[in-house]
């Protein structure tokens, strides 16, 4: 299968202080590529690297065969979506105009956009369940709400790759789920190649087809949730006890923390 994303040898800092290090993986394209870790592991900062906001201080990342350097803004904004965990809100935009921001890469200089990009951003919202609330502002939105409104914006930018931090993280159980629902449809009918970042651990594992477990911006494991998803790699990662068993749901890791009150300590 060919790759989407090749990270050869990728070390990234901040001035002086060295965040990721020495990373080393490939994503097949079509693949739900899932990155997890603890808090200040470089995750964000990771995905980042691949959306072109931050460039590597040693190493080389391609997209599709050709070097992440190579594309010029407007290429690399046809082929990427990045959907950051957060996104200021300094005007108040609707909805809809939120989403028609995401067909920018597609229109030429000071040109409007027309019937097609209508329906691109009807259908991206119709799929993300917020087309009810294409007039509303966006500062009169909760927080699921907008996540859900950027990831349509996303797909609206119609991406080869699809850059997700926390996408799951302001949404409640049902949303969640409908989410990774679309996401994993997307990669048949859209061959959209996704790489997501997530604290949730056991969506990783019952929705990715390769997990990276980084702490201290190393990797701790790369593979298959069921390899990579293990009592040692989870405790090596965050230090703290879980139980790890088999899903009732199917073939994969359910991942369960133990409160401290279960080790027989006080």
């Amino acid at each position: 299968m060919k790759e989407a994303a090749v990270v050869q040898d990728v070390s990234v800092s901040y001035d002086r202080d060295e965040v990721i290090r020495n990373l080393t993986f490939s994503v097949r394209m079509g693949e739900f590529f899932i990155i997890a870790g603890p808090n200040g592991s470089g995750k964000s900062t990771l995905l980042k690297t691949l959306a072109g906001l931050l460039r590597p201080s040693r190493g080389r990342i391609s997209l599709f065969g050709r070097s992440l350097e190579s594309y010029g803004r407007r290429r690399l904004s046809h082929t990427v979506a990045y959907m950051p965990q957060t996104v200021p809100l300094d005007f108040p935009f609707t909805v809809a105009e939120v989403v028609l921001m995401g067909r920018s890469p597609h229109l030429g200089l000071f040109q409007l956009e027309g019937r097609t990009d209508m329906e691109k951003a009807r259908e991206a919202m119709e799929r993300t369940h917020v087309a009810h609330l294409a007039g509303r502002p966006m500062d009169r939105l909760s927080g699921g709400e907008r996540q859900r409104v950027f990831l349509a914006q996303a797909l609206c930018q119609e991406p080869r790759l699809l850059l997700l931090d926390e996408p799951t993280a302001a949404l409640d159980l049902k949303h969640q789920v409908h989410l990774m629902d679309l996401l994993e449809e997307l990669r048949g009918d859209k061959e959209i190649t996704i790489v997501m970042v997530t604290h949730d651990i056991n969506l990783a594992a019952m929705y990715g087809d390769t997990v990276l477990l980084l702490k201290d911006g190393r990797s701790v494991s790369l593979g298959p949730p069921a390899e990579v998803l293990t009592f040692d790699a989870l405790e090596a990662a965050y230090g703290c006890v879980v139980l790890v068993d088999e899903s009732p749901l199917g073939r994969f890791p359910r991942i369960t923390p133990v409160p401290r009150r279960y080790l027989g300590k006080d």
